[in-house]
């Protein structure tokens, strides 16, 4: 990746890429995904050449999306949030094990792991527990 600066982010209710992936075709269809988020990225210069969103499903970093662009949204309440629209692409990446937090976080190129090899995006996944304990054991 050539991107400076990405984000990371839990991806609850999904149990991986796919589910994931069907969630936004379904809401989506062709057009770019978008996720609404409440604070407003403050590196967002960064972000937009090149970034990602790496997803972090049941504790382990398995697939990322590039953020094409951040859009400002008004919520029913009147808050202004930041929507991130995404790449509808989802790129499998190295499995890395992650514990749980809050919100986003910035997450250095130098941190981010790195694609997988297209010969290995139509293996089926592992299970998110399988790929964690690989991770954490250096194996994946």
């Amino acid at each position: 990746m050539s991107a400076t600066l990405h984000l990371m982010k839990l991806c609850v209710g999904a149990d991986g890429p796919a589910d994931l992936a069907a969630w936004q075709a379904s809401h989506f269809g062709r057009a770019p995904a978008r996720h609404v988020t409440r604070m407003w990225p403050k590196r967002d210069d960064e972000l937009l050449q090149g970034g990602s969103i790496y997803w972090v499903f049941k504790g382990v970093m398995l697939a990322r999306q590039r953020i094409l662009a951040l859009e400002p949204v008004e919520g029913a309440d009147g808050v202004r949030r930041c929507a991130l629209v995404l790449d509808r692409a989802l790129v499998p990446v190295a499995a890395v094990p992650r514990r749980p937090f809050q919100g986003w976080r910035y997450l250095e190129a130098r941190d981010a792991p790195p694609d997988l090899p297209a010969s290995r995006e139509a293996e089926t996944p592992l299970p998110p527990a399988v790929a964690a304990a690989l991770a954490e054991m250096g194996l994946r």
